[in-house]
């Protein structure tokens, strides 16, 4: 099997020739392997599509040559997005909408036009390159960390998003829908362009529990990715659907089955039951991730990292599985990264 075949069958609920794997670096270079893309350097299973930034670069140059160098709020690729939607959170907790009062002074912000055929010039392209190497590709709409609920979050502030879901649902209604209308457009231009897999995001979880309650979830975000997900199928039909949030989110895990999500990331160890997960769902909804807590990636050793593999391995089984870190691996050491794929490798 070619990296393409292999997720396929993986994500699908088959038994592939191996399990896949990503370290989840979405193209990041690193100076630890020499300023390589960090993809190819560990041959990854899967490439990572993304929209190009706005023609003018000047202003994000100066951006960034401003910030402080002990400053680490992303990659180039998010820091570009952050810029174009006027969230610095390193400079503190002011937000772009966090003052509006009214859905008129939500309606003074003009959201990036990801429409803008420049945006997405040579996708499909892109796409094809990596086909044509056998890779899998997978692509996210651009969002400040999630879609929905954090861009909204990111935007109007934490403490007053929650009172807008709570108290002020014509605010947070108009919020999702402008939000979603942007990333359901997004959704479509990456299936037209080829992507085999759609990358859904939000932090919708803390470590044991949800942030919102499932029907505050049901109520506001289900509706509106069941919209994006069919947006997407109908130009593409085969595409897969990957949804993501960090913590705990088993209990939404049925209804995001029930809308079409194929598989779910990261499922951190510490925080959600994987074993029980794949007894409950076969080989109806797969798993990415998994692996190692965040004190494992940057503070254990390359034994710990082979013993976390195998030990998923031997849980899981090697069907309906793509192994990844299910934390960000920024700062771990190249040795428990390099253990990691020789682990998957066998």
């Amino acid at each position: 099997m070619n990296s393409r075949e292999r997720v396929r069958t993986a994500l699908t609920g088959g038994l592939p020739d191996r399990v896949p794997f990503t370290l989840g670096f979405y193209g990041q270079t690193l100076d630890v392997i020499g300023g390589a893309d960090a993809d190819d350097y560990f041959q990854s299973d899967v490439r990572y599509a993304s929209f190009n930034p706005p023609r003018e670069d000047s202003e994000f140059l100066r951006y960034l040559r401003g910030l402080p160098p002990d400053v680490h709020v992303g990659n180039l690729a998010q820091l570009h997005t952050y810029h174009e939607w006027d969230y610095h959170p390193e400079i503190g907790t002011q937000r772009r909408l966090s003052g509006a009062a009214s859905v008129e002074e939500l309606a003074e912000l003009v959201l990036p036009d990801f429409g803008d055929p420049q945006r997405y010039a040579g996708l499909a392209e892109r796409v094809q390159r990596w086909h044509d190497r056998g890779l899998a590709v997978a692509g996210s709409p651009p969002h400040l960390g999630g879609e929905l609920f954090e861009t909204a979050w990111r935007l109007r502030g934490f403490e007053e998003w929650l009172i807008d879901l709570k108290t002020r649902p014509v605010m947070a209604t108009y919020l999702l829908d402008q939000l979603t209308a942007m990333t359901l457009h997004s959704a479509v231009i990456l299936a037209q362009a080829g992507v085999d897999i759609l990358l859904l995001d939000d932090d919708v979880a803390e470590p044991s529990r949800m942030m919102i309650s499932p029907a505050m979830w049901r109520k506001y975000l289900k509706p509106r990715l069941r919209d994006i997900i069919d947006a997407a199928r109908a130009v593409s039909p085969g595409m897969l659907i990957f949804y993501h949030s960090d913590g705990n989110f088993t209990a939404i895990v049925p209804e995001l089955v029930e809308i079409g999500v194929n598989v779910i990331n990261p499922v951190q160890p510490d925080c959600m039951d994987a074993a029980a997960i794949r007894a409950e769902f076969g080989d109806r909804l797969a798993l990415w991730g998994t692996v190692g807590t965040a004190n494992t990636w940057d503070h254990g050793s390359p034994a710990d990292i082979r013993r976390e593999v195998g030990e998923r391995l031997t849980t899981l089984g090697g069907a309906g599985l793509l192994l990844a870190p299910a934390y960000d691996v920024d700062f771990t050491p190249l040795a428990n990264l390099n253990a990691f794929v020789q682990a998957v490798r066998g």
